[in-house]
């Protein structure tokens, strides 16, 4: 299972408040499509993230993404509620996140990874850090090395063709 955080990863952390009370974020479409293949190649994918957001909730449904988990301050306690639905273990699931709440997350699961313009505690304790910036095509690039490293980039790219 890839799990991520939202602002900073799935996004480049900036939030733009509209003067009706609007929240605006900017969301990667290669981000998207990496979300995407991890889908079709069978391998769960959700958010954890301390932040509630209509704008959130509606990317994350137009992903397929089920796994959405908002305003959640212990990010460690929502890990171990998904590992015993889904019956995992912290060592199979990949974790990104960017910032100090997602330091425990990080810290127990088998494959943290961070983005390029984390927080340097953070960037510290990943296994790997992306090239990409968060919000930038980080995302993708975490989606790729999961499938490349299970064996199921090159079949998931053939079918493109």
């Amino acid at each position: 299972m890839a799990l991520f955080d939202v602002d900073g990863v799935l996004t480049d952390g900036r939030i733009i408040l509209g003067p009706d009370g609007g929240e605006y974020k900017c969301f990667d479409v290669r981000d998207g499509q990496g979300i995407a293949m991890l889908r079709a190649a069978g391998i769960e994918v959700g958010i954890i993230t301390g932040r509630q957001s209509q704008v959130v909730a509606e990317r994350m449904s137009e992903l397929g993404i089920e796994e959405v988990h908002q305003g959640v301050r212990d990010k460690s306690a929502k890990l171990a509620d998904i590992l015993k639905r889904n019956e995992l273990k912290a060592q199979q699931v990949c974790y990104v996140g960017d910032d100090l709440p997602d330091l425990s997350v990080m810290l127990s699961v088998g494959l943290p990874l961070t983005v390029r313009d984390a927080d340097p505690r953070v960037l510290e304790v990943a296994a790997a850090v992306t090239d990409a910036g968060g919000g930038r095509g980080a995302v993708r690039e975490v989606c790729e090395l999961i499938l490349e490293a299970n064996g199921l980039l090159a079949d998931i790219v053939a079918a493109y063709r």
